[in-house]
């Protein structure tokens, strides 16, 4: 049976996601900060005839993310999707959502799949001492505008029409955070946290103006952000395609631990 989750179900549903915390990074966080009652997020929970929990169901605006630890109702939840406007975008653990690529019923867009990595210590980190000599500074809603305008410049990242929004509401909520550096009023490059929880934070938005690159601008805010996330007592996580930036990630302490597959609509 599938029905919507409510605020009783939440020590039940955090248990569950809280056996793989930080897969489940992303639906945690969401529920910390919005719950389970808002205009632009939903979640939905399969139970069985014990009315165990098998598997969850997250809307976030136009994105879905499903998460299951076995064999769950997928046409029940392409039912619950198909309700929403499409093109939508779909993201999560690869076995998992690969299932729903596999129907042919929902209009996923182009497919990505990438390495899902986790850092928990600092042991790997340098001195906050700054090599480059430039302030790295914490970003507030007025550096909004600016840090969306650097985004767009990158091929790799694929923005939103929302993007700003939940930018926003990240910065509002604690839910997210983003640090950067600048020469002259103009944001040079930047590094940011989402779906910052209790337990653990994810990056994302690592990106250099083009004509700053090879620097180690974003390595250095990476650093600094690292750091002071990692002694809040969280988990960092992260997912990456892109061998050079792995091997970055790599030697600032992250470990694969799985695949993570996103549709952009």
């Amino acid at each position: 049976m599938i029905r919507k989750l409510t605020d009783q179900d939440h020590q039940q549903v955090l248990a569950f996601l809280s056996e793989e915390p930080s897969i489940n990074l992303f639906i945690i966080g969401d529920i910390e900060a919005f719950g389970y009652d808002s205009e632009f997020q939903e979640l939905w929970g399969e139970f069985d005839e014990t009315d165990d929990i098998k598997a969850v169901l997250l809307r976030f605006y136009q994105s879905f993310i499903p998460y299951a630890k076995g064999e769950f109702d997928l046409d029940g939840f392409i039912s619950l999707i198909t309700q929403y406007e499409q093109p939508i975008q779909l993201s999560g653990k690869t076995e998992i959502v690969e299932k729903f690529e596999a129907t042919g019923e929902l209009n996923l867009g182009r497919k990505q799949t990438t390495f899902f990595a986790e850092c928990l210590t600092d042991e790997h980190l340098c001195s906050s001492r700054s090599t480059t000599g430039l302030e790295i500074k914490k970003a507030g809603i007025e550096d909004v505008d600016q840090i969306i305008e650097l985004r767009s410049t990158i091929e790799e990242f694929h923005m939103t029409d929302d993007a700003r929004n939940m930018l926003v509401k990240a910065m509002e909520t604690g839910t997210g955070r983003t640090y950067y550096t600048a020469e002259k009023g103009v944001i040079t490059a930047c590094v940011s946290t989402t779906a910052e929880n209790s337990l653990s934070a994810m990056i994302v938005g690592v990106c250099t103006r083009k004509e700053k690159r090879r620097q180690g601008l974003a390595t250095e805010i990476m650093q600094k952000l690292f750091k002071d996330v990692l002694d809040e007592g969280k988990t960092l996580c992260l997912f990456y395609d892109n061998p050079e930036a792995g091997r970055i990630y790599k030697r600032l302490g992250f470990k694969d631990i799985g695949m993570w597959t996103m549709y952009r609509g």
